[in-house]
């Protein structure tokens, strides 16, 4: 077939793409970051932490050793797939048994057992017509 014949909407010349990619590394469709992630400070958290656990809620949500892994030892798991937060910093997962569950992120005070409650995901399913 002729490119004059083409029913492309953008034709491509020569049949290159527009764009190379170089696959550097090889990352899984279910990795929860591309590479090694350590949050400094509360800020880090609040801006980088919200996507990586969604990617978390995502996976629990399909993979059942991951989801188990996760509410045994949410940091532990974090870690083991190259996030690393503040030592301040505690990640509780909450409602496990629940078709909605909950990851809260809380902040230790330093020299206090209290701790502050940072942001919190839940996974909610919502349909629309």
């Amino acid at each position: 077939m002729s490119s004059n014949n083409s029913n492309a909407l953008v034709p491509v010349k020569n049949r290159n793409l527009p764009a190379v990619i170089k696959k550097t590394k090889d990352v899984s469709a279910l990795s929860l970051v591309n590479e090694e992630v350590y949050l400094a400070d509360k800020q880090a958290v609040r801006e980088q932490l919200p996507d990586i656990l969604g990617r978390v809620l995502a996976r629990i949500w399909i993979d059942q050793k991951f989801h188990q892994s996760f509410s045994e030892d949410p940091q532990g798991t974090l870690q083991s797939n190259g996030v690393f937060l503040p030592k301040s910093m505690d990640v509780e997962f909450q409602k496990q048994d629940s078709s909605r569950p909950r990851i809260v992120v809380y902040e230790r005070r330093a020299r206090s057992k209290f701790r502050t409650r940072i942001f919190y995901l839940q996974l909610v399913m919502m349909a629309g017509r």
